[in-house]
């Protein structure tokens, strides 16, 4: 099949041993590539410790990488969460996914653990365990000054040395694989680097299809305000919805007590950009380009980056949270957990942190200091629960929210509930109609007709996660021009609802995997703040305490959807 290579490596680290092996036919049969790929491949090893030298660390690509296709540059790391227990995928973009394509592999597989620090190279036939003793105790800038700017390279910094909860995976030195702690996973492993070369290409089934299913998609995105709007994410970048959720009174502010915060516009997606002269960049075959780098090199932060180091934590210095992405980035720390892991100890201690206090906090956790910092960095959930008050954690399965409060979009409310992987805004996105009105508008505050929407919504990010792509571009495209990619490259007879079939596979066997963990309904809530607690009310909008009672109600909606209730 066409868009494979049909070769995926295996790794022992425990012994060393390397191996190329077939990559499975009903991998690609059945499960697309990328997150599909890891979650079948880890099932018969989920109820293993995230340290256990069977657990494993998956990198994966799908069909799409390495071709034309826009968005195509992206990859899926799959393992079992050090931070939640649950299965985890993280969708990372640069160009790592594309190196391993034209190294001539589909996906990594890596088990054991060294006895030493180790680095994985891989340069088209060539794969070699090296040892690194040189690179442990450094932090990423430092790991990219060791290899130089050929090819890519993944790498984990202190945090994922020292198994931080919630340490990420450092692609390419700012392309963060964030949620869930994988980079402890890695770290677990005693794998500093994996560094990827690939001088070869993706063979295409019919080039000119795929010429004009690309065409077609670029024409939808070309239209798209969202996108490539003056004020969309191509101008911007994803900090451009730091004005528009403040309009909306659902910014999250000072751990979820408030839904406004006064200071917002002083690290907008325009004053970041106007004040950094940022300019475009972004992965390997986007034409989106929503990374922004500023004209001193200065690392842009994402949304959730810049409104939990901002709002969440009544911090309006825009210059600390700079350099609160890039102590996050040297590091190697998902910027949302360690942001609402800092605003629940200050709602905890009663204190409100200066900035340069809350950058400190981050170093202690980056370094997992005795005391406060290792404390900080179990994650949130467990720091709470240490101070006897665990509904202070603002998290879905012990994984942080993002910048988004539920009180002020009802679909988001039961998206987080329901997202297998904890507290995640892009399992689905109800935000895109709830609030961007693509590509239809909803009432934000009503749950209904949610249940549906969330379920379809589930269904198709696994696909876009699998095949892989970027879930912008779904912002103007749909499955349908997608459907007309894949078929080019593969030569396959998808078509959109075949491939929301294998979307439901996906999430149905994730649902399995977590409840082999013991993970059950009680554990699709959210924290009672947003059943009890009114938001920032005014100018005209009520951020009204969410309804109890029509949250299990489309929850139970949600379930029967799904099949889980006869």
């Amino acid at each position: 099949m066409t868009g494979y290579t049909g070769k995926s490596i295996r790794v022992d680290l425990g012994t060393g041993e390397i191996v190329v092996y077939p990559t499975p036919p009903e991998l690609m049969e059945q499960f697309i590539g990328g997150r599909g790929f890891g979650v079948a491949m880890i099932a018969e090893r989920i109820t293993r410790s995230y340290d256990d030298p069977e657990m494993p660390l998956i990198f994966a690509t799908g069909p799409l990488v390495g071709t034309s296709a826009p968005t195509s540059g992206r990859m899926s790391v799959i393992s079992r969460s050090p931070l939640t227990g649950t299965v985890c995928d993280c969708s990372v973009g640069g160009r790592f996914g594309t190196e391993l394509k034209n190294a001539g592999y589909d996906c990594i597989e890596i088990t054991g653990i060294s006895d030493r620090w180790v680095v994985l190279d891989i340069r088209d036939d060539s794969v070699s365990l090296e040892e690194a003793p040189h690179l442990y105790g450094k932090n990423n800038s430092e790991v990219r000054e060791s290899f130089g700017k050929e090819g890519s390279f993944a790498a984990i910094g202190i945090a994922g040395e020292k198994q931080v909860r919630f340490a990420s995976i450092v692609f390419d030195g700012h392309y963060l694989a964030g949620r869930g702690g994988l980079g402890a996973v890695m770290g677990a492993k005693r794998l500093k680097v994996v560094r990827v070369r690939g001088s070869g290409s993706v063979t295409v089934a019919h080039p000119e299809k795929l010429k004009a299913a690309r065409e077609e998609i670029m024409r939808l995105l070309r239209t798209s305000q969202a996108v490539f709007g003056e004020l969309g994410l191509s101008e911007f970048g994803t900090a451009a919805l730091v004005d528009l959720i403040h309009a909306r009174r659902m910014e999250p502010t000072e751990n979820f007590k408030k839904t406004l915060f006064p200071h917002a516009s002083q690290y907008s997606g325009y004053t970041l950009k106007t004040h950094y002269k940022a300019k475009k960049t972004g992965c390997a075959g986007c034409p989106i380009l929503c990374k922004k780098v500023g004209a001193g090199g200065e690392v842009i932060p994402e949304y959730e980056t810049v409104s939990h180091f901002g709002a969440l934590n009544n911090c309006k210095d825009m210059e600390a949270i700079i350099e609160a992405n890039r102590i996050c980035n040297e590091y190697g720390l998902d910027t949302i957990s360690a942001a609402s892991t800092i605003a629940c100890f200050s709602e905890i201690k009663g204190v409100m942190l200066s900035s340069g206090e809350m950058l400190a906090k981050l170093v202690a956790i980056g370094r997992k200091e005795k005391g406060e910092g290792e404390a900080l960095a179990e994650g949130s959930l467990r720091y709470a629960a240490s101070q006897g008050c665990p509904e202070l954690s603002m998290s879905v399965k012990g994984l942080e929210l993002p910048a988004y409060d539920p009180r002020g979009a009802y679909g988001m409310a039961l998206a987080y509930a329901t997202s297998n992987r904890g507290g995640c805004h892009l399992r689905a996105y109800p935000i895109s109609h709830e609030i961007l009105r693509k590509p239809v508008a909803t009432d934000r505050f009503s749950f209904e007709g949610k249940a549906r929407i969330i379920k379809i919504a589930e269904d198709l990010n696994a696909v876009i996660d699998s095949l892989t792509a970027c879930k912008f571009v779904f912002f103007a495209a749909s499955l349908e021009e997608y459907a007309k990619a894949i078929n080019a490259v593969t030569g396959e007879k998808h078509d959109v609802q075949s491939l929301l079939r294998t979307g439901e596979r996906i999430w149905n066997l994730e649902r399995r995997l977590n409840e082999a963990n013991g993970f059950n309904e009680a554990h699709d809530d959210l924290p009672p703040r947003f059943f009890t607690e009114e938001g920032s009310s005014g100018t005209h909008v009520r951020i009204a305490p969410l309804g109890r009672g029509a949250f299990l109600k489309a929850r139970e909606n949600y379930y029967r959807i799904r099949g889980y209730r006869t």
